[in-house]
């Protein structure tokens, strides 16, 4: 869209938004500990009936993702978040903003950290022809019917939280001297690997049932490219939801999927407070530190430091370099709600697949599925009384082993004649690609593990556990 529309578009939101009333005081606060909110998969039914065709969109979706986390923007003149497509394969939370509150839906990202949703009656979205979402009926937030919206001034100090601390210097109208500015935050455009979205920065009340936080900073997009949902960025940036509630610790326990509607969901629970209850039976690794780099952008990922990859009984052969970041900020690992299957650079993903081709050379290549789905490798199992897969396990610094059950790293492609690997890699990688970490690990090879990001004592604790309630 041309820059002039997207001006104008805004100058009608600031117009809309000054009729608003006046902001009205918050709830009182309460002593709340724990916030707990439902979690659902998000998009899941893909409008295709062959699983092959719904693995390639996934894995092509994923490899999207992968290369957007690896060679995130930092420099963009507009903003620092990095947003990826809403694929089959997202979770999804509702928060409520506004006075009263308006509810909408969010897609869950902890590789990003900018919170923000479809914003007022006005909100263009292209390419937004997904299955169940009436392309006219997007849930969108309208500022105007909210007594506490306000847009966010250039001179207020969280604008800085996106467009870093020189952002006077793109302000017109404000200088180091001003004293009487009044000009709002400049707009932000976030760009991914599909598409964008754009709009303003907006200062509002999020509500929760018992509590509510005013001076929430949260982005109102009024136009999109494949974002017909807001995303909820759980990053480690000052503008992410655990950054701006303080809190010590966030929890998740994805769902199993298997690619259909859903109406259930788990739970997501947010965490305020020192010296929260341990949950019991969990695996802990501390959070990698991240690189120290010109790409700000590197700083909001959780990075674990990964030790081995292990198949069946034999540990995979990995390069050192793919498996802790350097200086340069190539390398590592971190974990990411957003991605679906989980990527590898080619590295570290061809021996564990060789790997995997060996132990399992009792099977045929199923090769007519590996061209069509992107996924390799994949086995025809078809007549077998029995199938046997070898285990896949991550150890992480401190010993801490997640050891997957074979449904979270291998899918059904066929009506279970064939199987797969549900690992992804670039085959196509060139010297512009290796960067930025080498390993993300994936929504899929999550589901049915309750999940905590122990931000208070940097670390990451895993258990397995059936994520139904």
């Amino acid at each position: 869209m041309a820059a002039s529309s997207l001006l104008s578009l805004i100058s009608v939101f600031c117009l809309l938004l000054a009729s608003s009333s006046a902001s009205i005081a918050p709830k009182p606060k309460t002593t709340t500990t724990t916030i707990t909110i439902p979690l659902s998969p998000f998009f899941s039914k893909h409008p295709s009936s062959d699983p092959v065709k719904t693995l390639n969109s996934l894995a092509s979706a994923s490899l999207t993702r992968a290369r957007h986390l690896k060679r995130p923007k930092s420099s963009s003149p507009l903003a620092k978040t990095q947003v990826f497509p809403h694929s089959y394969g997202g979770y999804s939370i509702s928060l409520s903003f506004g006075t009263p509150p308006q509810t909408t839906s969010f897609l869950l990202d902890t590789g990003s950290s900018l919170v923000w949703f479809p914003c007022t009656s006005r909100y263009l979205c292209s390419s937004c022809n997904f299955p169940n979402i009436d392309p006219q009926k997007f849930p969108t937030f309208i500022p105007k019917q909210s007594s506490s919206s306000k847009i966010v001034g250039c001179e207020n100090p969280k604008c800085a939280w996106i467009f870093g601390p020189n952002v006077l210097s793109r302000c017109k109208d404000c200088s180091s001297s001003s004293k009487t500015c009044s000009q709002g935050c400049p707009p932000y455009f976030l760009q991914y690997g599909s598409g964008s979205t754009a709009g303003l920065l907006l200062s509002e009340t999020l509500d929760f049932p018992e509590k509510s936080v005013p001076d929430f900073v949260v982005g109102c997009s009024i136009l999109s490219t494949r974002q017909p949902a807001g995303i909820a960025g759980f990053g480690r940036g000052p503008e992410s939801l655990p950054s701006q509630l303080g809190l010590s610790k966030f929890s998740h326990c994805l769902l199993s999927r298997r690619f259909d509607d859903t109406t259930e969901s788990s739970d997501l629970v947010l965490y305020r407070g020192h010296g929260s209850a341990k949950a019991p039976g969990l695996s802990y690794t501390p959070f990698h530190k991240n690189p120290i780099t010109n790409n700000s952008a590197l700083r909001e990922y959780y990075y674990l430091t990964l030790r081995k990859v292990i198949v069946g009984n034999k540990a995979v052969k990995i390069p050192y370099k793919f498996l802790v970041p350097g200086a340069d900020g190539n390398g590592g690992t971190v974990v990411d709600s957003g991605t679906t299957f989980t990527f590898m650079e080619s590295p570290v993903f061809e021996p564990v697949a060789r790997e995997f081709e060996t132990q399992m050379a009792n099977y045929s290549r199923a090769l007519d599925v590996e061209a069509r789905s992107g996924l390799r490798p994949c086995f025809n199992i078809a007549n077998q009384k029995t199938v046997n897969i070898p285990d896949l396990t991550f150890e992480f610094k401190g010993g801490a082993k997640l050891a997957l059950p074979f449904v979270n790293y291998f899918a059904l492609a066929g009506n279970v004649s064939v199987v797969c690997l549900t690992l992804i890699t670039d085959s196509g990688v060139g010297p512009g690609m290796a960067s930025g970490p080498a390993i993300i690990f994936g929504n899929f090879q999550q589901q049915n593990f309750y999940v905590e990001y122990d931000l208070e004592n940097e670390r990451f604790g895993f258990r397995q556990q059936s994520c139904k309630k």
